[in-house]
């Protein structure tokens, strides 16, 4: 167990500013409280406020999760009694709407408008068609897509600004994705510096989020080819009081044939859009970050280049299938100039490395180890993350590699009993913590991936043998899991299933060879 005169808190703040070199620092007045859920708004949740006391920073955060779930009863299109969902069943009937529900029709057809029809919200259409011939295992054929494109370039909504009604004019599905994560994100976190005494709060809302408030956020842009959470973004921004939000097809999708095609459709032609296979946009406005980084997983890097240059103050970063980067001219200001990793480490005061074990023949750089887990949630309701730790031990039961460590509040960390034991033999990652906000694009709640390269926690390849894969999760107080898996790395692939358990719903390991 940890020991509170045997610790000491190292903080690496290494972000720069955009346009300049200076560097991050957290005032001794204030500090980062970091929150994270399960089951919001379909994904995941991180609410990081700046503030002086626990106090301030849980008002704040309270003041975050009430506007979430207000707008979420306005705006959701999955919540049956949404007032969205309720509108939705009417039929030629000028219908009284929120302020809300109002803008974001508006924000709808504006953005059709913008995108010549790549952003649509009647694209569920399109989307249903794909879905439906995935069950059967078969593409969908040409006289099915042209009819949903041809449902999609029907009118399904009628405005009236002066009376603030919207009349429902069509019978198909509509889902109020694209830019609303970003828009409820932006409006809790403004909300939440209203009526709080925090200096700055950060949304994040399944890889969509905001910054409000005197901080610069140190942000990752995620890998869209490598989906572990330890993975290497593949760029690092320091933001200050604006909205980042990335799209991509690499996280959800449909299987047809052994392919996997993009979940984000092209309205106008019916096809997955599988050109671009990430886009992250950075702007002023969290409603448009959120659309432009959808419609350009669409629209073709030219179209994308103009559109982004007639938005004031938007920049973005694009992938292509073939793996080329294309960046918008003013998104290298917002990239640090040196990797962007505000780590905090814990290593007790008798910390002693460990010696190297890569005398001799060495683990196979061609494979990798895949872990795989998802935790334990009641589907329909918000949950805290518990505290989780995954890290590899050798025969002897000696560290040998923390893969991560998940935490926040740092006088529970003793509550992950087994990764907190051995005080004197403690691994010395310096990513044990990354603090930094992660762009990406959205994933499931409560799924999460990490890898293990063979490497100890100096970087040094280990030698082939019988290593435990370990896996804690524990709640403050609370329930509590501990998963330790042996299994022989000699560069013969194998696929392990574990189990779940109160915290863990299951857990899957794969050793296999790294597909170039």
């Amino acid at each position: 167990m940890l020991k509170s005169g045997l610790l000491f808190i190292a903080i690496l703040l290494l972000a720069s500013c955009p346009g300049g070199s200076s560097t991050i620092s957290i005032s001794h007045r204030t500090q980062p409280f970091v929150s994270r859920y399960e089951n919001v708004l379909g994904t995941s949740l991180e609410i990081k406020v700046v503030a002086s006391t626990a106090a301030q920073s849980e008002q704040a955060e309270s003041a975050v999760l009430a506007e979430i779930d207000r707008e979420s009863h306005i705006l959701s299109s999955w919540e049956s009694n949404s007032e969205f969902s309720r509108w939705f069943l009417t039929r030629d009937q000028p219908i009284k709407v929120s302020p809300e529900l109002f803008e974001v029709f508006t924000l709808f057809d504006q953005w059709r408008g913008k995108t010549n029809g790549a952003l649509d919200a009647s694209a569920e259409a399109i989307s249903r068609v794909w879905k439906q011939a995935a069950l059967e295992n078969r593409l969908p054929s040409r006289a099915a897509l042209n009819a949903a494109v041809g449902r999609v370039h029907q009118v399904h909504w009628r405005l009236d600004p002066e009376h603030r009604t919207a009349t429902h004019t069509s019978d198909v599905p509509l889902a109020m994705n694209s830019f609303v994560k970003s828009y409820i994100a932006g409006r809790a976190a403004e909300n939440a510096l209203k009526v709080s005494s925090a200096q700055a709060i950060v949304v994040n809302i399944g890889g969509d989020l905001v910054v409000r408030g005197d901080w610069s956020e140190p942000v990752d842009i995620s890998d869209p080819l490598s989906d572990a959470e330890n993975a290497t973004p593949v760029a690092q921004l320091s933001v200050r009081d604006r909205a980042v939000a990335t799209s991509g097809s690499y996280r959800r999708g449909v299987e047809i044939g052994g392919q996997h095609r993009s979940h984000i459709v092209d309205p106008r032609t019916g096809m997955p859009a599988d050109q671009i296979i990430s886009s992250s946009v950075i702007a002023r406005n969290p409603a448009d970050a959120g659309a432009l980084a959808t419609a350009l997983s669409v629209l073709s890097p030219a179209e994308s280049m103009q559109l982004i240059a007639s938005t004031p103050g938007a920049e973005c970063f694009l992938i292509t299938k073939a793996g080329k980067r294309i960046a918008s001219p003013g998104w290298n200001s917002y990239e640090t100039a040196t990797p962007a990793r505000v780590a905090v480490q814990y290593r007790p005061a008798s910390y002693r490395p460990v010696a190297s074990r890569t005398e001799g023949q060495t683990w196979d750089s061609r494979y990798e180890l895949g872990i795989t887990l998802e935790l334990k949630f009641v589907n329909g309701f918000r949950v805290k993350r518990p505290y989780l730790a995954v890290w590899i031990e050798d025969e002897t039961h000696a560290p040998v590699r923390t893969i991560a460590v998940w935490y926040s509040k740092v006088k529970f960390l003793r509550e992950l009993y087994a990764w907190s034991r051995a005080e004197n033999s403690r691994s010395a990652s310096d990513d044990t913590h990354i603090m930094n906000s992660v762009s990406s694009a959205t994933r499931p709640p409560g799924k999460y991936t990490f890898t293990w390269d063979g490497r100890d926690d100096f970087g040094k390849l280990v030698k082939p043998g019988k290593y435990t894969v370990m896996i804690e999760a524990s709640r403050e107080h609370g329930t509590y899991q501990l998963i330790h898996q042996e299994l022989e790395f000699n560069g013969s692939p194998k696929q392990l299933q574990i189990p779940g358990g109160p915290e863990i719903a299951s857990a899957s390991l794969d050793y296999h060879k790294i597909v170039q």
